[in-house]
């Protein structure tokens, strides 16, 4: 289904595009940067918040995977200097909201959730890495804070193809309205939000 509208007050969330994540295992990866820039260019031209988020670190949980990243003592491999650090294409700004967080979710123990409250914010469109995990599970809280969510197909990848689809075809819209980034901007431009308004 086509994106219905554009609120008077979104929110723009991109996950995970870090220096440490990406590569050659992440399809269509420069894309995602590429589209998930142009969309924070425009909610920035018109004063719409956008939330730029990396992650630090995993729940101290026991599971599988982190046994399979952990040294023969049991500890996580150590990070290459830099691999925290938001990509550079982003172009960051100062007036950017950002979030570090060591959970999947973007919500969870980060106190986003008030800060978009005190904003007035009613949606939020997300982008980044990985569509099945880091996306998803911001879309989740997203929709169970109560907000309208948009997931820009274009702008986000995962290193499994199927769980990727999955989330698209199966989880996606339950949570939300799927549309291409052209799509967003359009309904954005469309919207009457005036460049600096909000």
């Amino acid at each position: 289904m086509p994106l219905t509208a554009i609120d008077e007050t979104p929110v723009l969330i991109i996950v995970d595009l870090q220096k440490g994540i990406g590569g050659s295992r992440l399809q269509f990866f420069d894309s995602v940067v590429s589209n998930s820039r142009r969309l924070a260019d425009a909610f920035r031209a018109r004063g719409l918040p956008v939330v730029l988020v990396n992650v630090v670190g995993g729940s101290p949980g026991r599971t599988e995977a982190r046994q399979a990243r952990s040294d023969d003592a049991g500890q996580p491999r150590a990070r290459p200097e830099g691999w925290t650090e938001l990509r550079d294409e982003l172009d960051p700004q100062d007036s950017d909201i950002r979030v570090t967080k060591k959970t999947w979710g973007a919500f969870h123990g980060t106190g986003l959730a008030e800060i978009l409250a005190t904003r007035g914010v009613t949606q939020a469109v997300i982008t980044g890495v990985a569509t099945s995990i880091g996306v998803e599970s911001t879309a989740r809280s997203a929709y169970e804070h109560g907000l309208h969510v948009v997931l820009a197909t274009d702008a986000m990848t995962d290193p499994n193809p199927e769980a990727h689809r999955n989330s698209l075809d199966h989880i996606f819209p339950r949570l939300g309205e799927r549309a291409t980034t052209d799509e967003i901007l359009d309904k954005l431009s469309a919207s009457g939000i005036l460049a600096g308004a909000a």
